[in-house]
């Protein structure tokens, strides 16, 4: 194309919306591939993108589709780690590669913000605030043909959770035919989120550079993202992992209302428990014990939310916890309270790379200032949290009899360390040793 050359250490074209127009997209010829490390292709007039903007008009839209190569202005591609199922399917020749999206009637079942907190460049760093309404908020881009896509979607559904019907057969719960169906299910609105990481604010959470960031990003990675050092100046990056999905029972209009009482839990995901019943941990319970607690408060007039994050084993993956759990019921003297972490930190060299530090996002998009109940021990969350600027008025441990009794060699080991007991739980150094689970 004329005028797309340029000298490999040029700055990149400013784009014509610098000026509040919006250019004509590019189609890119989808037979051909653009090497990246080559001139005048990848993000050669990424369209603007100033985050943290006061409107969707001054910030610009999140573009990192296949078809506008040269006004991407997004590292990766959408949909984490599936992208790779959308490529087997172009390989496979079922899916066109050239199909754009008919998402007329797919906008969301309520009307989520903007709150300040999607104006704030710090505030939010890893989720694009705007990604649920891109059609509203993105109108005259796809009226010039732009293919841009969401990021979050946001539904109701019934949710049929079998610990829900045993708390009504034992009567802690009582069906209103709103929240809590007779049949045990239970009415919520639920967003699925993909996470979109604007790069220096993720560098300034974790104390680093933004330089030292892409270069981490870039070797772990084995190298598949050169852009990340050799583009600079574009800010964004679709990361190749899970993102989060929120649950949200009661009227979710009045979630930011610090007058309307909060609950909330921050749930790490856990699939051999949360999924299959494995009792080694407690995550099902508490995931459980939640949801309880989510639903009493709404039927008070409340509102419940939880946010379930897709980081399976402390983010370390299922393979690595699991071979954790070998080490574990193999060591002599049997699995101890005493060597829970120490068992991670031989395998994986480190305990725990959740890093909640970028946890609050979810919540600061949804407008939270305040959570009244928080059920979680975690430490690390609860000053994630309070470090963003939400206040935490309760914090509410899993209770004992919840606790499966292969669990309480986790639950012995990261109350010792520091997560919150309340006054159910208390562990001395003597009392970490004899705890131990089966061998």
């Amino acid at each position: 194309m004329p005028g797309r050359k340029r000298k490999a250490d040029a700055a990149p074209e400013a784009s014509k919306n610098d000026t509040n127009e919006i250019e004509e997209p590019e189609r890119e010829n989808l037979e051909y591939i653009n090497i990246t490390t080559h001139t005048g292709h990848f993000g050669s007039k990424p369209i603007k993108m100033n985050w943290g903007a006061a409107t969707p008009e001054e910030r610009g839209p999140v573009i990192a589709t296949v078809k506008h190569g040269g006004q991407r202005n997004a590292i990766g591609a959408h949909s984490g780690g599936y992208c790779i199922y959308t490529a087997l399917a172009v390989a496979a020749g079922e899916l066109n590669p050239s199909h754009v999206p008919n998402l007329s009637q797919t906008s969301p079942v309520f009307d989520i913000g903007p709150f300040p907190s999607w104006k704030d460049p710090k505030a939010i760093v890893t989720i694009d605030p705007w990604g649920g309404c891109v059609t509203s908020a993105f109108q005259e881009y796809y009226a010039k043909g732009y293919d841009i896509r969401p990021t979050i979607a946001v539904t109701k559904a019934h949710i049929d959770f079998p610990e829900v019907k045993e708390a009504i057969r034992s009567g802690r719960l009582v069906p209103d035919g709103k929240i809590l169906l007779p049949s045990g299910q239970t009415l919520v609105t639920k967003a699925a989120i993909e996470p979109v990481w604007y790069l220096p604010g993720v560098a300034e959470r974790f104390g680093c550079s933004e330089a030292t960031l892409r270069q981490a990003l870039f070797k772990e990675t084995n190298m598949m993202y050169p852009e990340l050092l050799t583009r600079t100046d574009i800010k964004l990056f679709l990361p190749p992992i899970g993102g989060l999905t929120v649950y949200m029972w009661g009227d979710p209009t009045t979630i930011p209302d610090e007058n309307v009482p909060l609950t909330v839990r921050v749930h790490d995901e856990c699939n051999g428990s949360d999924v299959f019943g494995s009792d080694i941990c407690t995550c099902r319970p508490y995931l459980a014990h939640a949801i309880e607690e989510c639903v009493k408060g709404a039927q008070e007039g409340g509102n419940g939310v939880v946010v379930y994050y897709r980081k399976e084993g402390r983010a370390l993956g299922e393979v690595t916890k699991y071979l954790v759990y070998n080490m574990r019921k193999r060591a002599e003297g049997g699995d101890l309270a005493s060597e829970y972490f120490n068992c991670t930190h031989r395998v994986a060299g480190i305990t725990d790379t959740r890093f909640q530090a970028m946890m609050p996002d979810a919540l600061h998009w949804l407008g939270i200032t305040k959570i009244d109940r928080f059920i979680s021990m975690s430490d690390m969350k609860y000053d994630a949290i309070v470090k963003s600027g939400i206040k935490i008025v309760e914090r509410v441990p899993i209770p004992p009899e919840l606790v499966p009794e292969d669990a309480q060699v986790e639950i012995a080991a990261k109350v010792f360390v520091g997560y919150h007991g309340g006054s159910a739980y208390s562990v001395t150094e003597e009392d970490l040793k004899k705890v131990k689970g089966r061998s």
